[in-house]
């Protein structure tokens, strides 16, 4: 597997995904609130709480409430509708965003230009790394702030709060291996019922003190963070997880599509955010005593319950994006060589984008029981959390810059004073959560700088791996005009895994070795993953005729496809291949390499070591291409890097 040089125009890709084009934007738009909103719609279950009674508190007072309101206003307004909806969401790779998507975008114009290309990739890799320790952290954190509204509508179940959402959780990584599709269908109905139930609350707060919409103005921001200095710069901290998820929006973007992503976000997301915030804040104003869990004390007593059940379901649909979006960073990662290969299984027969991936998710498992068991609450949760957010947001940014300069080529005198105000924002958030670190935001920055290790080490391996194949490799024209006449052919076709930069697979000069025979027909196959989303399937093959019964076939997927490598060879035409492909008369050859670390400069050799033991933890390529295991032979050998 690797990414080829020579670019395949996928065909035109639909805004929201590969079956975007059968549904209308009322049904995205419903489709998008039970999925991309999840994260940021349940910041309110802990944001107001945090703010006032965190590591940080805050005196409640007008003052306070109205200076917290609007700082989560205005860090909403820039942050997710300005910098992310309206500006960061332009920047599309064939329909797809994320981190890794801009990453592809960015190369695309970055050559040429060593320096830059290796930031840009350096960030977007990063980006990626803190994911997966937001992946961890949004399960945890959601469940248990649901979970804990108990505390206030049956104190007495305090002691079950931790076992219970443990099971919550357990359960959720459970199903994922029987994939989403039947539970899916409830994901939009409960979200909009959700943000219903958020503006419906804020609204009856809001009208016993209806002074709290002044707020809306920044003149009470800059008063709070005059007035209070330092502890209004640290409850900067606090305030930045009412935008968590906000990445989420350009992460799913290919799913559902720009237009229907924004109009779910402007019409009803963002408006049912404030109103609940705002609620929450006429709440404090007039009972303080609230501060305990505001948001569960917006609703008269006998809704107690009903809402901790609507929270706790709403906060799994929320961990369920996360999860699901793992996967999806995780193949990503894979085809675009950041990753070695991994066992995926496809859970829908018609949503080519429901995968599930076994060691991911149970990896995720662990972690995210192991959260909520070591830090017990979700206000010592919220210490670890808005550490790698921010730093996603202030790398997104950077990138951001990049492709205003290099690809979208705006005006200088318009990008500069955009990109350093988005900055001063961001930055301001960063550090702000960087007194985190010490009570559980190194969590987080550990996972990121890990996986970063992994992603970079994996990557910068294979390239070492590919160079010592091209300088050892047999050309494949002299190969068999020497070979193919002089040896026995025997019936049938053997098909042999290849590398994409030509020369004669390891499996070929074994099997040759061994048994001094090649089939009557030999195909080099070459799997290529462009940095595109998807390729057309009418683009999909390449065959090259090289003589003597002999055929090269590349086969291009973009890298949010999966490889079917029979599948596409029976979907081929005659004029694509170049030969009849019959499953009953083909046999597989992989080639099983053993990677040896050795002194040769390239890595320091402990991550020549580390890299070896990502080679050999990889996925087997028969299950991975989904080849018949009755079919596949293997010949191993021995590669020093």
């Amino acid at each position: 597997m690797s990414s080829g040089n020579e670019m395949v125009n996928p065909a035109p890709h639909p805004q929201a995904g590969p079956h975007a084009e059968q549904s209308s934007v009322a049904a995205l738009v419903f489709g998008a609130i039970g999925v991309v909103f999840g994260d940021i719609g349940t910041s309110p279950l802990y944001t107001m709480k945090e703010t006032f009674a965190g590591p940080h508190p805050l005196e409640l007072d007008r003052l306070h409430v109205l200076g917290v309101l609007s700082l989560i206003f205005w860090a909403v307004t820039i942050i997710v509708s300005v910098k992310y909806v309206i500006v960061i969401m332009r920047a599309d790779n064939r329909g797809e965003g994320g981190s890794l998507a801009l990453l592809a975008l960015l190369n695309r114009v970055t050559h040429g230009k060593p320096g830059v290309a290796a930031l840009v990739g350096m960030l977007g890799v990063f980006a990626a790394a803190l994911f997966y320790g937001d992946s961890m952290i949004t399960p945890a954190i959601s469940v248990l702030s649901a979970v804990e509204g108990l505390e206030v509508a049956a104190p007495q179940l305090h002691p079950a709060v931790v076992p219970l959402t443990i099971a919550i959780l357990i359960a959720l990584f459970v199903i994922q291996s029987h994939g989403t599709a039947r539970i899916g269908v409830f994901f939009g109905p409960v979200m909009l019922l959700w943000f219903s139930t958020l503006a419906v609350l804020g609204i009856l707060n809001i009208v016993q003190d209806p002074e709290v919409l002044w707020a809306l103005s920044p003149h009470y921001a800059a008063a709070f963070m005059i007035e209070d200095g330092l502890t209004a710069f640290l409850a900067l901290g606090a305030v930045v997880l009412a935008v968590t998820g906000a990445e989420a929006l350009y992460t799913d973007m290919g799913h559902f599509g720009r237009l229907p992503i924004r109009l779910a976000w402007y019409l009803l997301v963002l408006p049912a955010l404030m109103l609940n915030y705002f609620g929450q804040g006429a709440l404090l104003l007039t009972h303080p005593d609230s501060i305990v869990n505001p948001f569960f004390h917006l609703g008269p007593g006998w809704a107690g319950i009903p809402l901790v059940l609507l929270a706790t379901t709403a906060s799994v649909i929320a961990s369920q994006a996360v999860i699901s979006g793992a996967f999806s960073v995780t193949r990503q990662a894979m085809h675009l060589g950041y990753l070695p290969r991994m066992s995926i299984v496809h859970t829908s027969e018609t949503e080519i984008g429901q995968i599930y991936i076994p060691v991911l998710n149970w990896t995720l498992a662990v972690f995210v029981v192991a959260l909520v068991l070591g830090f017990q609450t979700s206000t010592n949760l919220a210490s670890a959390y808005g550490v790698a957010v921010t730093g996603t947001m202030v790398i997104d940014t950077v990138l951001i810059a990049l492709v205003m300069v290099l690809l979208w080529q705006w005006p200088r005198r318009y990008t500069v004073p955009l990109v350093v105000f988005f900055l001063i924002v961001d930055l301001s958030f960063f550090i702000a959560n960087s007194t985190k670190i010490l009570h559980g935001g190194w969590f987080p920055l550990t996972i990121g700088l890990v996986i970063f290790l992994l992603l970079t080490t994996w990557n910068r391996g294979r390239a070492l791996l590919k160079a010592g194949f091209e300088q050892n490799a047999t050309p494949e024209a002299e190969f068999f005009k020497k070979v193919a006449e002089d040896v026995v052919r025997v019936p049938g076709t053997a098909i042999f895994l290849a590398n994409v930069s030509g020369g004669v697979p390891l499996s070929l000069l074994n099997n040759l070795k061994h048994n001094h025979v090649l089939h009557e027909r030999v195909i080099l196959l070459s799997v290529i993953i462009e940095e595109v989303p998807y390729v057309s399937h009418d683009r999909r093959v390449r065959g090259i005729d090289l003589s003597c019964n002999c055929n090269r076939v590349n086969l291009h997927y973009g890298y949010m496809q999966s490889p079917n490598i029979p599948r596409t060879l029976r979907e081929a035409r005659y004029d694509q291949l170049g030969f009849i492909y019959e499953p009953a008369t083909v046999s597989y050859f992989l080639s099983r390499k053993t990677v040896i670390p050795s002194a040769k400069p390239g890595m320091p050799i402990w991550r020549e070591k580390l890299f070896a033991w990502m080679f050999r933890s990889s996925a087997n390529p028969l299950e991975f291409f989904c080849l018949p295991f009755d079919r596949v032979v293997e010949l191993g050998g021995q590669v020093e890097i």
